[in-house]
């Protein structure tokens, strides 16, 4: 076995090993067990969002898939039809060309032709992360297969009359020239504007002031609102207004959606774009009048002047002519917030337009009750507060975007505009008669990417075909998801599968927070603290990382910016880490719903935790191999008071992890097995197997036992740790498998670890726990004073039971190796020890004498040193906390930073100070 842990030389060997021999397709006699992957975009690339949801399932599959269940865990890709049509199109505008000079069936071909040369970035990447996904059963939302479900289910709520076609206010993208979900519009806060404007009265008694932020907007004006108990206005509703450059009277009407202590407590109201305004037009009946076309130029719904102006030029326009006529009261600096489509970057539109909706308002009721029965449970709990507030207040749904890449809307058009929906062109004409003279045009628009992975949890399992995969594996088990899509995916998820499967999509929905930076910041390329899973695993040079995280910022100063940031943060790049260090800093953090702060000291932390078990395994090889282990289950052997001790808190860690996992606190699973290797097996166990492998007089049993113990729970170790930690576990496995008496083929189709209650021995643990206890003393003394590691010690007990002597003398070639100790003495409790350093172990006091053991001038001088250091120490950090201005200015974290130097500080004080007075006492 190497003498390092090197990952990058095992992870992918036995990658390639587990997919060729179809390790990762179901295959358990047990009940079915399914996760859907949320299919990822196909132009993706692996950010540590998917990093740590794929993580978490991945662990959920390997647990179940080593307990026996029959696992799958479906894998795919969506189209992604924004982001895919951008990235073609951008490659025809390098080349001087759009998508219309080729047309929409070259333009898809070409589509096809990029996603087979660069669409699987993301599933390579899956794979260096270890997903265990059944490849073989790879989908793509716009398969065929799945092209038919998506056709099925649209033709089929159409029958239902739960799809129509209506004219409604969407967000529309002027640059895209399509309708996009509100999960496709970014909302941040701007510098801008508030317009005052006055608003004559029709009967020329006065007039109203408005305030906008958009005052183009104001040439589609239906009405000025007034909250109907402010009593400035409460005699003009009813009344009407002129309303300026427009030269229309709209009326003044009263509604409870006005704020009165805002501006004027007069509002301007274009219901065709503005959403609350289209909300407050359908309660008082108020005409829309589009002022907008696809490109947000203004039609010929406005004054000729305005018609054919950009919306900002639009702006400036109106602005000056009210000015002009004197209508314009003030200007104010205002910031609000600009929705921008978060792939053109443009401001979004509020736009009248036709499109197709699903009926929502009727499917809502069905997913609701699925949660209020438990048939779906959200871990954790308060999510399902969330889910329920959207879909109480649910809104139809706008399903057609004006995209070519995509599902194209299966309707077709006759000549005199009758739509006929169908499964295909020759299925319309069958269904209605319509002979093949006449010509039909099929609908351009496609469908939202929401609407066709609404579907993915049984149209990836063969729906609308009865199945035996749709039989076994649906409802699926466990969704693991973030919590910002539970509105766009998953209930919609739920309303579609019920409808379509009559049975819930999934029985548990497991929701994760985001993965932010170590402060506690959204990761953005603008604030320039991306960090790349690959990288975290590989590593990367600082000059390249420098590169990859300032390529594409527009402003040179941005660059040069988050150039400094990283090399400050990363003077030497980025270490490579390994995918199992990676994993386990994931599983480490995944509390329950909380956002994830990630530290990449932690996956150092991490790495270092895997060299530790690698280092172990050299250890139990070296002392295992061509020795009889009893592995063939029948010779003889003796386990000692250490053996039985492992043993135990072997079954208590399985408990834990196991408990852990089953309540999906991930972050608890991690810690108890990491305690239990590091702690349990490493510094302790390791240690005490050595007297007695090393001790040539022990009995051959006993030497028997403490090999097969080594071999034996390192061995369950690695499976209890396989789903963590898929890589190193497998390397090392297959070198211990034999030793332990182990024959398969790869640990992970081995069981998983179950806890053996009768194992746990309490008498072991606490006679484990009293060495323990006088090792940890005796270290304490050393270290507080100065005395080195290598020098014996004389120990002096007293004060104890008749159980602490009995351990005593029961234990002391343990104490006398790990202790480093050359004699052990019991003391009567009249008996006074030599003047001595002094720890408690319970009752019972532990004296280390100290004459002969230090200079103590020379311990003194050092402390004098350590005393007064940490005296100015906590001078400078008081004189910091009591000036006012700090603490009032100062982030509060870092307030809070400067308190916890200040305390460690004068604890240390403490400390030192009683030491001191030890010392000095001495004769």
């Amino acid at each position: 076995m190497d003498k390092t842990y090197q990952p990058g030389t095992i992870e992918q060997h036995w990658y390639q090993i587990w997919e060729e021999r179809g390790y990762f397709k179901p295959q358990g006699a047990g009940d079915p067990f399914c996760i859907m992957i949320p299919p990822p975009n196909v132009t993706g690339s692996l950010h540590m969002g998917h990093g740590f949801q794929d993580a978490i399932m991945d662990a959920l599959i390997r647990l179940r898939r080593m307990q026996g269940r029959n696992t799958l865990w479906q894998v795919g890709t969506d189209h992604a039809g924004i982001a895919t049509q951008m990235v073609v199109e951008r490659q025809l505008e390098a080349g001087g060309l759009s998508r219309h000079d080729l047309g929409r069936e070259a333009f898809i071909d070409r589509v096809w032709r990029w996603k087979a040369e660069s669409g699987g970035t993301i599933t390579r990447q899956l794979r260096r992360l270890g997903a265990s996904t059944d490849w073989s059963r790879e989908r793509f939302t716009m398969d065929e297969g799945f092209s038919r479900a998506v056709r099925e289910a649209f033709v089929r709520l159409h029958e239902k009359g739960l799809i129509y076609r209506g004219q409604r206010l969407v967000n529309w993208d002027p640059q895209l020239h399509t309708a996009i979900s509100d999960l496709e519009v970014v909302s941040e806060e701007e510098a801008g504007h508030l317009w005052h404007f006055r608003y004559p009265l029709a009967d020329g008694s006065g007039h109203l002031t408005v305030a906008t932020t958009r005052p183009e907007t104001m040439l589609g004006d239906t009405a000025v609102a007034v909250h109907p108990e402010d009593e400035r206005y409460r005699h003009l509703v009813g009344k009407s207004i002129r309303l300026p450059l427009a030269d229309r009277d709209i009326p003044v009407v009263a509604d409870d959606y006005v704020d009165p202590a805002f501006g004027s407590g007069c509002v301007k109201i274009t219901p065709a774009h503005d959403f609350n305004d289209h909300a407050l037009g359908e309660r008082h009946s108020l005409p829309l009048i589009n002022i907008l076309d696809a490109d947000a130029r203004l039609n010929g719904n406005v004054p000729a002047v305005y018609q054919g102006l950009d919306r900002f030029a639009a702006r400036q326009r109106v602005v000056a002519d009210l000015d002009a006529l004197g209508l314009l009261e003030k200007i104010e600096d205002h910031r609000l917030k600009v929705p921008r489509g978060d792939r053109s970057g443009v401001v979004i539109e509020p736009w009248l337009t036709e499109q197709w909706y699903v009926d929502a308002k009727r499917l809502a009721p069905r997913a609701i009750d699925a949660v209020e029965s438990g048939a779906i449970r959200f871990v954790p709990k308060q999510y399902e507060n969330m889910y329920f507030s959207w879909m109480r207040e649910i809104q139809d749904w706008c399903i057609s975007r004006q995209l070519w890449w995509g599902h194209r809307i299966p309707a077709w058009y006759d000549p005199d505009g009758k739509v006929y929906v169908g499964r295909s062109e020759a299925d319309v004409r069958s269904r209605h008669g319509i002979a093949a003279s006449v010509p039909l045009r099929q609908d351009e628009d496609v469908l939202d990417t929401w609407f066709s992975s609404g579907l993915w949890t049984f149209g990836t399992l063969g729906w609308p075909e009865q199945t035996a995969e749709l039989a076994s594996f649906h409802p699926t088990d466990v969704l693991v998801t973030g919590f910002d899509i539970i509105f766009f995916w998953v209930a919609r998820m739920i309303m579609l599968t019920l409808e379509f499967m009559d049975e819930v999509p999934f029985r548990t929905v497991y929701v994760h927070g985001l993965v932010r930076d170590g402060q506690g910041q959204k990761m953005s390329k603008s604030k320039g603290n991306v960090l790349d899973p690959i990288d975290l695993i590989d590593g990367i040079g600082l000059e390249e990382l420098v590169t990859k995280r300032t390529s594409g910022l527009m402003r040179p100063k941005d660059a040069e910016k988050i150039a400094r940031q990283t090399r400050k943060e990363f003077p030497d790049g980025i270490a490579a880490h390994g995918t199992d260090a990676l994993r386990y800093t994931y599983y480490s953090l995944a509390s329950t719903g909380r956002d994830v702060r990630f530290d990449v000291g932690r996956i150092e932390g991490f790495r270092n935790f895997c060299n530790k078990i690698w280092n172990a395994t050299r250890y139990v090889l070296m002392n295992t191999e061509g020795e009889d282990c009893a592995q063939d289950g029948h010779g003889e052997y003796q386990l000692s008071r250490a053996d039985r001790w492992i043993i135990s808190r072997l079954q208590r860690a399985e408990q834990a992890v196991i408990a852990a996992l089953d309540s999906f606190r991930f972050d608890l699973a991690s810690q108890a097995l990491y305690e239990f290797v590091w702690s349990d097996y490493c510094d302790w166990y390791l240690e005490l197997s050595k007297p007695v492998l090393w001790d040539e007089t022990a009995p051959p049993a006993l030497k028997i036992g403490t090999r097969r113990t080594l071999v034996r729970v390192l061995e369950t170790t690695l499976r209890l740790a396989h789903p963590f930690m898929p890589f190193i576990t497998e390397e090392i496995w297959q070198r211990v498998k034999t030793l332990a008496g182990k024959t398969g083929a790869t640990i992970m189709l081995e069981a998983y670890p179950v806890p053996r209650t009768e194992r746990i021995d309490p008498d072991a643990e606490a006679d484990i726990a009293w060495i323990q206890q006088v090792i940890l003393g005796v270290r304490t003394i050393r270290g507080e004073m100065n005395i080195a590691p290598g020098r014996k010690l004389p120990l002096y007990f007293r004060h104890g039971d008749a159980a602490d002597r009995a351990r005593l003398d029961a234990n002391r070639s343990y104490l006398a190796r790990l202790a480093n100790l050359d004699a052990m003495v019991w003391l009567e409790p009249n008996a006074e020890p030599p003047a001595a350093a002094t720890v408690l172990a319970g009752a019972m006091e532990i004296h280390v004498p100290l004459a002969g053991l230090i200079d103590k001038g020379a311990e003194l001088a050092r402390l004098d040193r350590e005393i007064a250091r940490n005296t100015q120490e906590i001078q400078r950090l008081n004189g910091k906390l009591g000036n006012d201005n700090f603490v009032a200015n100062a982030p509060a974290e870092v307030v809070e930073r400067e308190r916890e130097k200040a305390a460690a500080a004068a604890d240390a004080l403490q400390r030192l100070s009683a030491q001191r007075e030890r010392i000095a006492a001495l004769s």
